[in-house]
């Protein structure tokens, strides 16, 4: 008669840590055995039942217990191992790497796993290795903001930051754009809905029933906005949207932001502004329309509206933004958060 099995005891962490071993989807089975098996060695269930319900065998099972006792959830892990001798030198890995981060040869942009090994000679999957493990990665791009080339950079940005963190009185701050070229596309066969592990489904073939300019006037320090859609996006478009801005704010010192697009600084244009007293326009500097606040409203439209909609006409595009932009500003018109905390900018 075999000796009874002496049951494992456990604290409340390491109960809690292996039952979510145990739980949780992504957790490598041959970690699921383990922690079922510490977990089926606290009862009082022989080895043999113990071995039915996870499938490993008794000697295994025991090594798995006998390194818990000894050193903990740490003794589940598997052990270092020598492994097969390296095939490449260390000199070869970083002549993969060192060429990885030099320009690719005359005709390409950049390299590829698949081109980079067969200059250096190894295999495809080792260069994926050795460029996984320096956090190489020749395949990305990130993009960053220059410097500007402006002059009067520092002038033009202290006069649209000023207007943002301190506005005269009786001022209304507006920033002005356009979003151009909004195409109606309409799928050619109907849209399949969101439906659980699917997204939204769109054939890849379109219709296209036209493209329409929205020309938009964020209210910095109130946070509403006001639109309208157009044709072309022309100095006459542009300076009918600032006629209508003037006349629906009739008792402000209006001061416009906007960036330097040919239609914005247009002699016509610029005729009208000198005959105005109330209005004052600021350009924002070369390469520095981010410094214009409606262009985060028009980051949020973008997702919120044309990103993946679907048109039957033009009209209906039309009439789709100008019910957005009533409800936004009915329901979720609020200033933007300034959150820079650093030095203000300088040339």
């Amino acid at each position: 008669m075999s000796r009874p099995r002496r049951a494992l005891e456990l604290t409340d962490k390491e109960r809690r840590t292996l039952q979510m071993w145990v739980n949780a989807g992504k957790t490598e089975n041959r970690m699921v055995k383990r922690a079922q098996t510490i977990l089926l060695a606290t009862s009082e269930l022989s080895w043999d039942e113990i071995c039915a319900q996870t499938a490993l065998s008794r000697n295994n099972s025991l090594k798995w217990v006998r390194r818990f006792r000894a050193e903990g959830l740490d003794g589940l892990q598997d052990r270092p191992r020598a492994g097969r001798p390296a095939r490449y030198s260390a000199e070869q890995k970083v002549a993969v790497m060192a060429l990885a981060c030099r320009p690719p040869p005359p005709g390409y942009s950049s390299w590829s796993q698949r081109h980079l090994a067969a200059v250096t000679g190894v295999s495809k999957s080792t260069v994926n290795r050795i460029l996984g493990e320096a956090k190489i990665k020749p395949h990305k791009i990130a993009y960053w903001c220059g410097k500007s080339p402006d002059p009067e950079f520092a002038a033009k940005q202290a006069q649209i930051i000023g207007l943002y963190m301190d506005p005269p009185d009786n001022a209304l701050v507006l920033a002005v754009d356009e979003k151009s070229q909004i195409q109606a596309l309409d799928r050619s066969q109907p849209e399949l809905p969101l439906a659980p592990q699917l997204p939204r489904r769109q054939t890849a073939t379109y219709t296209r029933h036209g493209t329409v300019c929205l020309l938009a006037a964020l209210a910095v320090h109130q946070g509403h906005v006001d639109g309208r859609c157009v044709q072309r996006h022309t100095h006459q478009e542009f300076l009918a949207f600032l006629k209508y801005l003037y006349r629906k704010y009739p008792y402000k010192q209006i001061h416009l932001i906007c960036d330097n697009f040919s239609a914005h600084k247009h002699a016509a244009v610029k005729q009208w502004v000198c005959q105005r007293r109330r209005l004052t326009v600021h350009f924002t500097p070369t390469y520095a329309c981010w410094l214009n606040q409606v262009e985060i409203w028009f980051n949020i439209f973008s997702r919120q509206v044309t990103k993946g909609g679907v048109w039957q006409s033009k009209q209906q595009l039309v009439q789709q933004i100008m019910y957005y932009i009533k409800d936004y500003n009915e329901n979720r018109a609020r200033p933007f958060n300034w959150t820079y905390t650093g030095k203000p900018l300088v040339a």
